[in-house]
């Protein structure tokens, strides 16, 4: 029987759960309805993703949305168009925005916000703070929660935590794993002379490695206290990955795009402030420099790729997108449910 497709993606290199293989995708109704091999399906565009690798869709676990607050900059809405049409499929977003998403009343507004205008699923964080650690325990499984989120280094507003008293007080109630922005308070404040105004190839100076190292080893020793886990986020120094690895039990971490193909000083030199974040962007012997040769070949091939990018995620868009985005509770199933 001759299969009928809306859109056929022809011999790309797909990367699935069972490993990586030249495959057909074909796509109907917006939703991906078969892969394998489709030379006998017809459709009504075919395109030829030869050479080309196709992945499934990312979860992008931090992304920092401009909504409530400074809209214009970002919203909830033009900053999940763009997730989708990078292959971004579901985000988490922090709680740093104006209110801070620290109590029941914001996150529930979050929520109603993120429905029917975000073009893909989404969970929120809530911030942990002193004032709302009573709180915790229900609001981190509230529906559309993606966890907890803890700034134990300078912040907005009162989403910074940086004593040890007041981290056990938060994990002392906590019942899941909570996300962790790791920079020890103290030290930055001890080098905060290091600054230059104007110079933003003076961050790096001022939040040093030893600050982001120090704050993660604080959390592991307060994780293993309590017996609960942590995650901890954007990780940007060579030394915290060689501890984390010993510690796998209780602690789980992440990296951010920024940080594995961007290189100081030169990206300061080249992009001033847009390359300045925290924790910063640090030395090469930090992370993974991925260089392209940016030749015509390069330009042309990547041009390719743009448009085939737009094509899929074109294919696949919801015929009810503006109402496609839903909140999900970001939570292990099964005998570790209620863990992560």
């Amino acid at each position: 029987m001759n299969q009928r497709f809306d859109t056929i993606l022809k011999s790309g290199t797909v990367v699935n759960q069972d490993g990586e293989g030249v495959r057909d995708i074909g796509i109907a109704n917006g939703r991906i309805a078969e892969i394998g091999g489709l030379g006998n399906a017809s459709a009504a565009e075919i395109i030829d993703c030869k050479g080309l690798h196709i992945l499934p869709g990312v979860i992008d676990t931090q992304v920092h949305f401009r909504e409530p607050g400074l809209t214009h900059k970002e919203d909830l809405e033009t900053g999940s168009r763009s997730a989708v049409m990078g292959g971004v499929t579901a985000v988490f977003e922090m709680p740093n925005t104006d209110p801070l998403t620290v109590t029941e009343q914001a996150f529930t507004d979050k929520v109603k916000r993120g429905r029917h205008r975000m073009h893909c699923d989404f969970a929120f964080f809530i911030g942990g703070t002193r004032d709302n650690v009573a709180d915790l325990p229900e609001l981190e499984r509230a529906p559309g929660c993606a966890g907890v989120k803890v700034f134990i280094g300078s912040s907005t507003g009162a989403l910074l935590v940086e004593d040890d008293e007041s981290l056990r007080r938060i994990f002392a109630v906590i019942r899941r794993r909570a996300a962790f922005h790791a920079e020890d308070e103290y030290r930055l404040n001890d080098r905060k002379a290091l600054r230059v105004e104007g110079d933003p190839r003076s961050h790096p100076l001022w939040r040093d490695e030893t600050a982001a190292l120090t704050a993660t080893e604080r959390l592991v020793k307060l994780a293993r206290e309590s017996g609960k886990r942590i995650h901890v986020l954007h990780i940007s120094t060579r030394q915290e990955i060689e501890f984390l690895r010993g510690h796998k039990d209780v602690a789980s971490c992440e990296a951010t795009p920024h940080h594995l193909t961007l290189v100081a000083p030169e990206c300061y030199a080249r992009l001033g402030t847009r390359a300045q974040m925290n924790p910063p962007v640090r030395s090469a012997e930090h992370g993974l420099t991925l260089r392209h040769d940016r030749g015509a070949d390069a330009g042309a091939l990547d041009a390719r790729s743009r448009q085939c990018r737009a094509v899929v995620a074109g294919a696949l868009r919801r015929p009810h997108q503006r109402g496609s985005g839903a909140a999900v509770q970001h939570r292990l199933q099964g005998p570790d449910r209620g863990r992560l």
